[in-house]
């Protein structure tokens, strides 16, 4: 292929689904140091049976996405604080850190190796990157592997939500995410097993996703799905909620950024309580898969709230969406570090 030429894929209707990509990354983790680091063509992980990955859930991971410029460059948004999160979650989990700048490195031979699939400009579709670490190696009792495996992989995709950026509705969950003093904050895989039953429940009554209420009273939004909530208050402040059970989302805190040093809002982590719903104007979901995701209504017990609209995105949401993606695309300048180049124009 010429440079920056891509395979013939149907880009502008890509869905979030697995695709078995030519190359990912993959490095081992053996007494005391990592190993074998590099490319493969094998999209399958052999472990052991006993590896504690299958039987305690000592995985964690990250996701992040490749953007194709007009230049025909590949962006890369904020990797170094994905790498910082990965290595939060490897504490947590009692597992080794991944070094950010080998996280980084893997990141660009991955979106190197497969150019040919990240989607051209203009389709509004990106490279979805997945980083993955788990324990494995021979073990049966409660403590952590011995060995582990860290992993990048790649597939195009298309918009999380089916419909793009339209408001969507969403109910509050009966269930606990995570405690507060629980692995809410980490990225790892338990929370999300955990959320598949009520996920599901709201997906069967016809919403988008459950939103997680504080599991100390339920009286606070938490999390939205896989995605963190935010909030326009009807006198133009960005408020977002604050806990130590919620995933630390980069979106989240790069529109906290945006919102305060570009459009000279007051930005606020803080409590959102279920029974104040109507201080906000507008109010979406943010987050790597999700982007931006506008919350056209709240179901909470026999109340269904409307924010500014179940059918048309706000003006701020819509502001911070074109300012956030601007960024990521290469079309609006970047606070300095924001992106990193995986391949050059």
């Amino acid at each position: 292929m010429t440079k920056h030429q891509t395979v013939d894929l149907d880009w502008e209707n890509l869905g979030f689904e697995y695709m078995d990509l030519p190359y990912r990354y993959r490095a081992f983790w053996k007494d005391g140091a990592w190993h074998k680091a590099g490319l493969t063509e094998d999209s399958t992980v052999a472990m052991n049976e006993g590896s504690p990955v299958l039987h305690y859930g000592q995985a964690a991971f990250e996701g992040l996405k490749a953007y194709r410029c007009k230049d025909g460059s590949v962006n890369l948004f904020r990797p170094d604080q994905n790498a910082k999160r990965l290595q939060n979650s490897c504490k947590r989990l009692l597992m080794p850190e991944v070094p950010e700048e080998m996280f980084v490195d893997a990141l660009k031979q991955v979106v190197k190796a497969n150019e040919a699939y990240v989607p051209p400009y203009g389709t509004g579709a990106t490279l979805y990157l997945r980083p993955y670490i788990i324990g494995v190696g021979e073990n049966i009792g409660v403590h952590p592997a011995s060995e582990y495996i860290f992993s990048v992989f790649a597939m195009p995709v298309g918009s999380y939500f089916k419909g793009g950026m339209v408001p969507t509705n969403f109910v509050a969950s009966d269930y606990d995410r995570a405690a507060h003093k629980g692995t809410g904050a980490s990225k790892v895989g338990g929370n999300y097993a955990a959320s598949l039953y009520p996920g599901e429940k709201a997906h069967k009554a016809g919403f988008s996703d459950a939103i997680y209420l504080d599991p100390v009273e339920h009286r606070k939004i938490e999390e939205v799905g896989s995605a963190n909530f935010f909030g326009i208050t009807k006198d133009g402040k960005f408020v977002t909620p604050k806990s130590p059970s919620i995933l630390p989302s980069v979106t989240k805190y790069s529109l906290l950024y945006l919102a305060k040093e570009r459009f000279g809002m007051e930005a606020v982590e803080g409590d959102v309580y279920v029974d104040e719903l109507d201080n906000f104007a507008e109010a979406g979901a943010c987050g790597t898969a999700a982007v931006i995701s506008p919350i056209g209504g709240f179901q909470v017990g026999d109340d269904f709230h409307v924010f500014y609209s179940t059918t048309e995105v706000g003006p701020v949401t819509k502001k911070l969406y074109d300012e956030l993606v601007g960024i990521q695309f290469g079309d609006r300048p970047a606070p300095e570090g924001w992106i990193v180049k995986a391949v050059e124009a």
